[in-house]
């Protein structure tokens, strides 16, 4: 296994880069398929054309090799949230809560994987969930949602994500199968990110004051060092495009129909 410690991340509107969208893609089922999951709702290829959904690459410094990455889903009142196709059948109380923070704006991460290769360093997990809340400030969104595994749920925490006990049971849901549980969490407080852990909370106000840097960054669970070229500028990001105002009733009938469709 090679050594990575040199790699890049940045983010886009998945409309502008097709190509990597599909590298992405097959990187993602490639590890979901390793451990025999095939149900995850966000694992299609239809959020490619989908002009509210931006994705976070985590690749090799010259572009060659992607690594992992995640996407984040703005709420646009037309498609419905990965967590709403998720758990929507198990509690419906998730689409009224979808639409209490769609009043100030909020989004998804979601689809959030890393390759073997990076396993263990926190390349393809805390380094994109940091990406995905530096961002939403170029989108103008407040809060921040996600359906988390529980290797994953401890890195929410430290950026100041709480469990959504308002949904499921305390928050959790078997999901993607009946032996797995997945944990919703919410960040309500994107602009002064006062719940992240101090040392979180710098690191991702440092980001959201310098979307293109290079920084040694060390890996959160070994001694070990990558050197990271970020570039987390949006350049189509347009802080009033997804203040809307969000009739969960209505779309909640519509996925109704859509799922009950043959």
């Amino acid at each position: 296994m090679e050594t990575v410690t040199d790699i890049r991340i940045r983010a886009f509107r998945a409309t502008e880069e097709p190509e990597t969208c599909r590298r992405y893609i097959q990187g993602h089922r490639k590890v979901l398929s390793i451990y025999g999951i095939e149900n995850i709702t966000s694992n299609t290829d239809d959020w490619l054309y989908n002009p509210s959904i931006f994705v976070i690459v985590v690749e090799s410094a010259d572009g060659e090799k992607l690594y992992g990455g995640a996407r984040v889903q703005a709420v646009d009142g037309i498609t419905p949230l990965p967590l709403e196709d998720a758990t929507g059948d198990m509690d419906s109380r998730i689409y009224e809560v979808v639409s209490k923070y769609a009043r100030n704006g909020v989004a998804e991460a979601s689809g959030l994987w890393n390759s073997r290769e990076v396993a263990g360093l926190g390349i393809g997990s805390l380094f994109p969930s940091r990406c995905a809340i530096v961002i939403l400030e170029q989108l103008g969104l407040s809060a921040l949602l996600t359906l988390s595994s529980p290797a994953t749920v401890r890195f929410n925490q430290w950026l100041g994500l709480r469990p959504l006990v308002e949904v499921g049971n305390q928050g959790t849901f078997y999901y993607p199968k009946l032996d797995l549980i997945a944990t919703a969490c919410v960040m309500e407080n994107a602009a002064t990110l006062e719940d992240a852990h101090p040392r979180e909370r710098e690191k991702l106000l440092y980001l959201r004051s310098n979307l293109q840097c290079n920084i040694t960054e060390k890996s959160p669970f070994k001694n070990l060092f990558v050197n990271v070229h970020y570039d987390l500028t949006i350049a189509s990001a347009d802080k009033n495009e997804f203040k809307i105002q969000y009739d969960f009733e209505d779309l909640k009938s519509r996925h109704i129909k859509d799922k009950a469709k043959p």
